[in-house]
């Protein structure tokens, strides 16, 4: 995360996320006034979700910092619509859309051998937690620790989602922690009409 990010930029995040997602969605062209420079214009990482009364519709992100982070998150915000696990964002949802806009921190290598060092080293609800063979890849940002807050269970149903065995420990695995600032725009909204 850049450190220059202030509460108003992460604001201006949200609301970023949440105006790209409409346009999309009632079909028009994003119009977004942001600063001349400053941190949304460095390069960084993010994660956009969008959840429905509750309910995940959709969280696309990217881990490392590959292009300003204003873009970044526009271009989640619009992938998150089409989360390929979820059916896509309709219409029909948006009054009911919350938007949720995490900035991620640079991941830091954490030296570990085996599940049972990892799962001392874990602080929950402050480390988000990458794992990879080398062929997968998997993460769960540090809001998952609300619905697993449990080592023992964040762990394993990372693994799960990674496409490894819950109970075990992929050979060749590396585990990476981050933390992330999270920004919200919430609902309800005005339903879109003909005109919007």
């Amino acid at each position: 995360m850049t450190a220059a990010l202030s509460l108003t930029d992460g604001q201006l995040l949200a609301r970023l996320a949440a105006g790209a997602v409409r346009a999309r969605l009632a079909g028009d062209r994003l119009v977004a006034r942001l600063p001349q420079d400053g941190a949304l214009h460095a390069d960084g990482a993010s994660f956009v979700t969008l959840e429905r009364a509750g309910t995940l519709r959709g969280c696309v992100g990217t881990l490392e910092p590959v292009r300003p982070l204003h873009r970044d998150v526009v271009r989640n915000a619009l992938r998150a619509m089409t989360d390929p696990r979820l059916p896509p964002v309709a219409g029909d949802d948006w009054p009911l859309l919350d938007v949720k806009v995490s900035v991620l921190e640079r991941p830091v290598r954490v030296p570990t051998r085996s599940r049972e060092e990892l799962l001392t080293v874990l602080v929950p609800g402050e480390h988000g937690l990458i794992l990879t063979d080398g062929r997968r890849r998997a993460t769960f940002l540090p809001s998952v620790w609300l619905k697993l807050p449990e080592p023992e269970r964040f762990l394993s149903a990372l693994l799960r989602k990674g496409g490894w065995p819950s109970d075990g420990w992929p050979p060749e695995a590396t585990a990476w922690r981050y933390a992330a600032t999270e920004f919200y725009d919430r609902s309800p909204r005005t339903p879109l009409g003909p005109d919007s």
